[in-house]
């Protein structure tokens, strides 16, 4: 099973916020989820985001593959492998 730490839409048209989850990367953007490890509202200026460092780094090392929004939200708050 491929896992990977990715967005899941929230929020209202034209207001999006986001969910940073754990999910099987053959499910829908907004389907069936492992973990939630944090939350990204863009609508903030500057962007603001919130992790749960310890689940993180729990599916950091575990192997869950960050896509690539993810990962700059990851160094930004100074999580890495």
């Amino acid at each position: 099973m491929a896992v990977k730490m990715r967005l899941t839409r929230m929020g209202k048209k034209k207001a999006p916020l986001y969910r940073i989850v754990v999910a099987d990367s053959r499910n829908a953007r907004d389907g069936k989820v492992i973990d939630e490890v944090g939350t990204y509202d863009p609508n903030l200026e500057p962007s603001g985001f919130k992790f749960d460092e310890e689940k993180a780094k729990k599916w950091l090392v575990n192997g869950a593959q960050p896509t690539e929004t993810v990962g700059k939200l990851l160094k930004a708050a100074g999580i890495e492998k």
